[in-house]
């Protein structure tokens, strides 16, 4: 069995996918999201896009744990009482999206990965920042929540779209670092589950993907060290910078072959 998992990919690619690994655990720490869109963008390039989503599933899992154990227990759960609709709505989402992974074809999933990498983050490069009114917070928690959960039971990732409704809310940034961990935390529950049954995740991806752990686990330990020495600002734009091209290369995968 454990043979069958070191043929999912050319020796070379492992190390590979440990560099770009190591990578997206750094931005996690330092920044609290873009983990998975580093990787999938990654893997992407060079893997199978249903081996790079296996890869993904496990280290996005332990990430989250790890952010939301920076903050005490009592604050965790008042941010999950404040946006449980949110929560509900993106991991209902996830687990029903996540079943179509397989029948979709190959170029269509690259552009399902690359538009949205694309567009969701030139619209935080250049700064675009909505405003959600009171009263519409509540549609806006079961629409936005809608969106995030489709896009990560295809792709692994929702975190561009729960960041933008966090901006657009005025959420503070300590809050916002929390409401994240939370909702990316039980967010990638619910894509175990949701991959369990689909079997992207199986006998053969889960020491895969158990295996991308280690790079990620060192990733963000190196991201916590550094988030409090850097300009946070510039790297995220530095970040973002680098999930276009990604995303843009996808794209043009997905439309050319």
């Amino acid at each position: 069995m454990f043979q069958d998992t070191l043929q999912l990919m050319p020796l070379w690619a492992f190390a590979a996918a440990f560099g770009v690994t190591l990578v997206a655990g750094f931005v996690k720490g330092a920044i609290g999201f873009a983990m998975p869109l580093v990787m999938i963008s990654g893997l992407s390039l060079f893997l199978d896009p249903l081996v790079a989503v296996a890869g993904i599933v496990l280290p996005i899992v332990m990430s989250n744990i790890l952010q939301v154990m920076r903050f005490p227990l009592a604050e965790a759960v008042a941010a999950l009482r404040e946006f449980w609709r949110y929560i509900l709505v993106v991991c209902v989402m996830i687990v029903i999206v996540a079943q179509f992974i397989t029948v979709i074809p190959t170029q269509t999933f690259y552009l399902v990965l690359g538009v949205p990498v694309v567009i969701l983050s030139l619209v935080q490069l250049i700064g675009v920042r909505f405003h959600i009114a009171p009263r519409w917070r509540r549609p806006s928690e079961w629409g936005v929540g809608f969106v995030s959960g489709a896009i990560g039971g295809l792709t692994g990732t929702w975190g561009p779209p729960t960041v933008l409704y966090l901006i657009a809310l005025d959420t503070p940034k300590a809050k916002q670092m929390l409401v994240q961990g939370v909702v990316y935390g039980l967010g990638s529950v619910s894509l175990l589950a949701g991959h369990l049954q689909s079997g992207v995740l199986n006998a053969v991806t889960i020491p895969w993907s158990a295996a991308l752990l280690v790079p990620a686990f060192l990733g963000m330990q190196v991201g916590f060290w550094m988030s409090d020495r850097m300009n946070p600002v510039m790297f995220r734009r530095a970040t973002l910078v680098v999930l276009v091209i990604a995303g843009a290369n996808l794209v043009r995968r997905g439309l050319i072959g």
